[in-house]
């Protein structure tokens, strides 16, 4: 073979060697196409009712279309089978609402800043909540708003009477009838490593709309939604003074939010939590893992087979929570293996539910003295009940690790509260 021949079958190949296994492009299996049924209607039926327009205001304070003129009827939009399902109250009108409340329609307007602009309160003394800023062990604040007596009052009576009838997810421990730190640790005892997780401005990032679809996911008409959403979120005023002059702290609050403080806000957290709960929990079952929220903190624990899966696992989470529209704190995840002490929610969950040592022995030596000095020695915070106080921490003790807690039984019981 010439060079000529070479430099040929080099640059410019057969028809054969063409068609040879070796230079033919791979056929690729025909893509299998899903084809997805749509979601039909039947004839008439639509997905959300639209308010019908009535030229009389149907009820008081109905809403007033300004491009057509008339006002909106947002109120026969409820669903009575759902609110029986639960048994809640029938509220679809202001009226009603206010009848359930026994309180004046117009006074159950003002407590919703009816009468202020934007439903904003213009100071802090035309508010209906007692504003203070705490300092966070982790750093950053942490604004507790308490309701005033007669919002309170309200909002006691809606945890009552519709949140307490709505159950939440079986993985919620936090704020749950017959559910506590404890029955959350237990889920996590004697496990190879857990994984911890904290939900970033828990409360403040609950808004507005997600709490008025939460009542209007309980079946309740628009209008009551939006009422009662009111009657159960904050709004802080423009004149709210910050701990800090140029502080981000204050930035989730802008917006109408579920206060920290309120009797009802625990509930409707876990609620609106619901679907975070259900898709992490299904996840941790696609992995044989455990999980529990107690309020704003998630644990995650497993076998040995759990840490090599944390490098997909942990982003899979992280990707759940942005998309149920939450944020994770990224400077309190943290994963802890069975050679340290693993602590869930103050629970020590090594071996069995226990009390941190160093708690322990504080709880113990202030009882001591309390024995050979006197209850008044000790009560530096100046509890109002200092025995009750006491009292109640022995019995967690005792909840936790009843072999342990029986020894600081009998020193609560050898104190003597007449000294």
């Amino acid at each position: 073979m010439g060079l000529f021949d070479f430099l040929r079958q080099l640059f410019l190949p057969s028809s054969r060697d063409v068609a040879s296994p070796s230079h033919r492009r791979r056929e690729r299996a025909p893509r299998r196409r899903v084809k997805l049924t749509p979601l039909r209607r039947r004839h008439g039926q639509r997905p959300w009712s639209e308010p019908i327009e009535e030229e009389t205001p149907p009820y008081r304070f109905a809403q007033y279309g300004i491009r057509d003129g008339r006002f909106l009827d947002l109120s026969r939009d409820g669903d009575e089978s759902l609110l029986d399902s639960f048994d809640l109250p029938v509220i679809h009108t202001p009226e009603q609402l206010a009848e359930w409340l026994q309180m004046p329609l117009g006074q159950v307007a003002w407590l919703t800043q009816r009468f202020s602009d934007g439903y904003r309160p213009e100071n802090e003394q035309q508010a209906h909540y007692h504003f203070r800023w705490v300092k966070k062990r982790s750093g950053g604040w942490r604004l507790i708003e308490a309701p005033k007596q007669k919002l309170k009052q309200v909002q006691t009576q809606i945890l009552r009477e519709i949140l307490d009838r709505v159950p939440p997810h079986n993985c919620a421990h936090g704020f749950v009838r017959r559910r506590s730190i404890v029955t959350n640790a237990r889920r996590h005892v004697g496990q190879r490593a857990i994984l911890k997780l904290d939900l970033e401005d828990f409360y403040a990032n609950v808004g507005f709309s997600r709490v008025v679809g939460i009542f209007r996911g309980l079946g309740y008409s628009r209008e009551a939604a939006l009422w009662l959403g009111r009657l159960t979120t904050s709004k802080v005023p423009s004149n709210l003074r910050y701990p800090e002059r140029f502080s981000s702290a204050f930035f989730p609050f802008l917006k109408r939010h579920l206060p920290q403080g309120a009797p009802s806000s625990p509930a409707l957290a876990n609620l609106s939590a619901y679907g975070l709960d259900v898709r992490l929990s299904g996840l941790a079952r696609s992995y044989s893992v455990e999980y529990t929220r107690y309020a704003d903190d998630l644990t995650f624990s497993g076998p040995q087979s759990f840490i090599r899966a944390l490098p997909v696992f942990i982003p899979l989470t992280s990707q759940i929570i942005r998309d149920e529209r939450f944020r994770v704190n990224r400077n309190k995840r943290k994963v802890v293996r069975n050679n340290q002490q693993q602590v869930v929610a103050g629970v020590v969950v090594n071996a069995h539910t226990n009390m941190p040592r160093r708690e322990f022995d504080r709880l113990k030596a202030i009882l001591t003295n309390c024995v050979r000095h006197g209850p008044a020695s000790q009560n530096r915070e100046h509890h109002a009940d200092f025995s009750a106080h006491l009292r109640g921490r022995v019995a967690h003790a005792v909840q936790l690790n009843p072999h342990r807690g029986n020894k600081l039984r009998e020193l609560y019981h050898a104190i003597d509260w007449k000294r």
